[in-house]
């Protein structure tokens, strides 16, 4: 059996029913089950929900054979896994946020809001503008309102959350969608158990 862990919450929704489409099914409805742990009918594969922040910590570790995980997540991560696939689930986009008519790149220094770290430095780094990150948890769009930072870098999907704050975005980072990553060691010692798996998920999405 491989073991694949995957998001909570709509991510779970999304995935459950992408396998599905290529042809697995359950023993549980993952739409009314408060289980953590949810097999296949066929016993070929079980599906492990936990928070997104952990499946490269899990994969890595050899825990889960696999893992369904956004590339932001992928991205602020030090795990050393595979990437294997990418998934059109998830799909939005890390974006540089704020004030209209801020043009951040005239800057020399600038304070940044965000939950990524990483992928601002490196951006930022590119870019040439000295700046200082400002680490959030929570909802990162308070940051400019309150004059905390002076943009923010963030996930965004419609942007509704922003145009209410009357914020906006100011220029797009990077796509984000969903990747499949591996277990380096066992994606080559389970590679006969791994394959069908993927070619299920490759065929599907093409």
């Amino acid at each position: 059996m491989i073991t694949i862990a995957i998001c909570k919450g709509r991510t779970a929704k999304q995935a459950i029913k992408f396998l599905v489409q290529c042809g697995y099914e359950f023993k549980d409805d993952v739409q009314t089950t408060r289980k953590l742990i949810i097999e296949s009918t066929d016993n070929k594969i079980q599906v492990i929900l936990m928070k997104g922040q952990d499946i490269p910590i899990y994969v890595d570790a050899g825990v889960v054979d696999m893992g369904l995980v956004g590339k932001d997540t992928l991205c602020e991560s030090d795990c050393d896994v595979y990437e294997i696939l990418s998934l059109d689930i998830g799909k939005c986009k890390l974006a540089v946020a704020g004030y209209a008519n801020f043009n951040f790149k005239s800057k020399k220094f600038l304070k940044i809001g965000t939950k990524y770290p990483t992928m601002t430095k490196a951006y930022f780094k590119a870019l040439g503008i000295r700046h200082e990150i400002v680490e959030l948890s929570g909802s990162v769009e308070l940051a400019p309102l309150i004059g905390l930072s002076d943009v923010i870098v963030d996930i965004v999907e419609t942007g509704r959350t922003l145009s209410e704050n009357d914020l906006t975005v100011l220029e797009d980072i990077c796509d984000i969608s969903s990747k499949i990553i591996a277990n380096k060691l066992h994606f080559k010692t389970k590679y006969a158990e791994n394959e069908p798996i993927i070619n299920s998920l490759t065929s599907t999405k093409l």
